[in-house]
């Protein structure tokens, strides 16, 4: 499963420098596929939607740090714990339950990232 952010965040900032993947921003901020990640150009998403890799997409959160789903791996291929977890503050990084994915799928969208 992803990762999400609650509303108990406290928008230190913390979690952001640490995501391997760049899938944590700032609430109200657009954020890209591209960013962070070796994604350019047109992209099918492994669940089959098809994006423009560089195109900005619309906040999933305005008023606290959030975490894109499609891009979080929960560090799968880089640590062996989700980073954003590790270092909050107020422990409000938790597991999505309504986004649930196997090991090796996290490991997929890791390697579909990252190439």
């Amino acid at each position: 499963m992803a990762i999400k952010i609650t509303d108990e965040c406290i928008n230190c900032g913390a979690c952001e420098p640490e995501c391997p993947n760049n899938a944590i921003y700032e609430g109200g901020n657009e954020w890209r596929f591209a960013d962070g990640t070796s994604l350019n150009g047109m992209i099918t998403t492994l669940k089959g939607q098809a994006f423009d890799a560089d195109e900005p997409q619309q906040p999933v959160a305005m008023d606290v740090y959030y975490i894109v789903t499609d891009k979080c791996t929960e560090c799968v291929g880089f640590h062996d714990e989700p980073q954003c977890a590790a270092v909050c503050p107020v422990d409000c990084c938790i597991d999505d339950e309504n986004n649930r994915e196997t090991k090796e799928e996290l490991l997929a969208k890791k390697n579909f990232m990252h190439f």
